[in-house]
């Protein structure tokens, strides 16, 4: 008896240790930012539940200066998508069954036949148990969606890392987020050890996140109206304009959103979007902002990242800052 469990418990070892290597060997995701595929047949992907499928993920995303959806939706039929390899290794898939005979649950998978990758299969008796589905999960799909896209970023950076700029926030913070090495950190107007500017600088865009770290004292630093004055007095302090006397800050005319999210190992978090202006120029563009409790409950980190693109749409270029900031990384203990 006792030769006999220890086999199985060779055989579950070995199982799991199949699995892993599985996983390391798997393909890298294809898709571009932010790109979700519908798997849906032409009689299931039309009428209410194409335009559903449209008000839940094609709806302008907040914070944006100029209206841009959440998702670029492509749709396949069912068919295509189990033929073809390339549609497989999508990273963000949602598959929209209907059968008579179907159980209507919804099924989650990660990493299924690439890496990142979240594939959400549907399996519906019908299009109303269909529209019932994608109206309840759509948060959900959104959430995880995002996170997909959070570690192809990180991945992309990965193979570029800034060593140099990693090392000097860790240096500085003892956390680490995960940067290119086509950022650099600048140089504030006024230096201080509680912040740093990591930016990117082209011809055409420019992008930055911002790092500011204090001690917590009250539960008031997450109120809206006080992270956005906090961001003010971050921007004017520090980021300058190109004019005399111009300086960076909230726009507090365009719309403005605040949610608590959850956030790494972080005990607390609230995501800000809306969108910064140049006080005394003309510039402006959108911002994300993260003011977040760390793990010990004794200091409140604020990671800002911006874009300034006013040639170009900005969704995609936010999403590479936004990825910086899902980065972070404590050291652990």
């Amino acid at each position: 008896m006792k030769r006999l469990y220890i086999l199985l418990c060779a055989a579950l070892m070995l199982c799991a240790a199949c699995d892993n290597k599985q996983t390391l060997e798997k393909k890298g995701s294809s898709g571009k930012t932010l790109e979700m595929l519908i798997v849906a047949n032409k009689d299931v992907y039309r009428g209410d539940t194409k335009q559903m499928v449209d008000s839940l993920f094609r709806r302008p995303q907040v914070g944006l200066p100029q209206p841009e959806p959440m998702f670029d939706v492509v749709n396949i039929p069912i068919s295509s998508f189990e033929n073809t390899e390339m549609f497989r290794v999508h990273r963000n898939v949602v598959i929209c069954d209907v059968k008579a005979d179907n159980p209507d649950k919804v099924y989650i998978y990660r990493d299924k036949w690439a890496a990142p990758q979240v594939v959400f299969e549907l399996a519906a008796s019908s299009h109303a148990s269909l529209d019932t589905m994608l109206t309840h999960y759509a948060d959900r799909i959104v959430s995880e969606m995002y996170q997909a896209d959070y570690r192809r970023i990180a991945k992309a950076f990965r193979g570029t890392k800034g060593y140099e700029q990693v090392a000097a926030i860790e240096k500085q913070y003892g956390f680490s987020l995960t940067v290119s090495n086509e950022f650099e950190i600048a140089r504030p107007a006024n230096e201080s050890p509680d912040f740093a500017w990591i930016r990117k600088e082209a011809k055409d865009f420019g992008l930055g996140v911002l790092v500011h770290v204090s001690d917590y004292g009250d539960a008031s630093v997450f109120d809206e109206a006080r992270i956005l004055d906090h961001l003010d007095t971050l921007m004017r302090q520090h980021i300058p304009g190109p004019s005399d006397s111009s300086y960076m800050g909230t726009e507090r005319r365009a719309e403005i959103v605040s949610r608590v999210v959850q956030f790494n190992d972080c005990k607390y978090a609230v995501e800000t979007r809306g969108c910064w202006r140049l006080f005394g120029d003309f510039m402006g563009g959108p911002f994300v902002c993260y003011t977040l409790l760390d793990p010990t409950g004794h200091q409140v980190i604020t990671l800002t990242g911006y874009v300034y693109c006013p040639r170009f749409d900005k969704r995609d270029y936010l999403m590479q800052v936004d990825g910086i900031c899902h980065s972070l990384t404590f050291a652990k203990k």
